[in-house]
């Protein structure tokens, strides 16, 4: 465990378990879901993941009439503020495409790009939805060993260069928590991370009490609607009850946005967190 009370590493066993029950259900063959009408949809992996890790997620959105995207990452790895950059790059990309704004999934560290990529861009974007993201969080909410993965490529940083997650990336955070001046990087991107989503942008926090990366309580956004559901970390890509969940979201955000006349407010301040 990290802190008392933290996550436990041994509970992403069960990702596996969470992935053979998803593709042997109903729920894969698209039963009682609702399909889209074409909404376009951005997926953006985790940390040190990349697009393949919500492959299935995907899949099984094309199937149900969503118009699914990757994000283009390879590996969840480098700066934070260069990364969603792109992504911003990407989400005009699709708004302009598709005529209609874009819903974002984000896994993990892509809630956290999901999240301001909205507060930037709330004509683009009509619903961020994070899984196990922690928009929250200090460094003892995440397990020992995620903290050494993101310390061994500060190092590698150091020794090669590149866009790899470094000390310009951390002193910026390092500085923003701590009210000082800004410096580094990624000071835009912790500030808009904690800057109040606009009411155009519906933001959904799916967490687990189980994950066995980050505490649940990182998740807890003041302003997203939470869901709570048993998943590892890695299994909410895999997860029946987010996909189940998922289902019923995006078609009733999408509802929201077409009867909201161009341009007005729509709450994206939904129910408070679900036991």
């Amino acid at each position: 465990m990290g802190v008392t009370g933290g996550p436990a590493i041994w509970r992403e066993g069960r990702t596996a378990g969470e992935a053979a029950s998803l593709l042997t259900s109903s729920l894969w063959r698209g039963q009682g879901v609702p399909r889209s009408d074409g909404q376009p949809v951005l997926l953006i992996p985790g940390f040190m993941a990349g697009d393949n890790s919500l492959a299935l997620m995907t899949q099984w959105l094309r199937r149900m009439g969503y118009r699914a995207h990757g994000s283009g990452i390879t590996s969840n790895v480098e700066c934070s503020e260069k990364s969603v950059q792109r992504l911003e790059e990407r989400v005009h990309q699709l708004s302009e495409r598709y005529g209609r704004e874009v819903a974002i999934i984000g896994h993990s560290r892509g809630g956290m790009f999901g999240r301001v990529i909205g507060v930037r861009n709330p004509d683009r974007v009509s619903h961020v939805i994070a899984l196990g993201s922690p928009l929250v969080a200090t460094m003892d909410d995440f397990h020992a060993v995620l903290r050494l993965q993101i310390r061994t490529l500060q190092r590698v940083q150091r020794l090669r260069g590149g866009r790899l997650i470094g000390a310009a990336c951390e002193e910026s955070w390092e500085a923003y928590k701590f009210g000082l001046d800004p410096i580094g990087c990624c000071t835009d991107f912790w500030t808009d991370l904690d800057d109040d989503l606009p009411e155009s942008v519906a933001l959904t926090s799916i967490y687990s009490r189980s994950d066995g990366v980050l505490h649940w309580r990182a998740c807890i956004d003041p302003q997203a609607r939470h869901v709570e559901v048993d998943s590892s970390h890695c299994g909410m890509a895999v997860n029946q009850r987010v996909y189940r969940t998922l289902g019923q979201l995006l078609p009733a955000q999408a509802a929201a946005a077409a009867r909201a006349p161009r341009g007005s407010e729509r709450s994206g301040r939904l129910a408070a967190v679900s036991a």
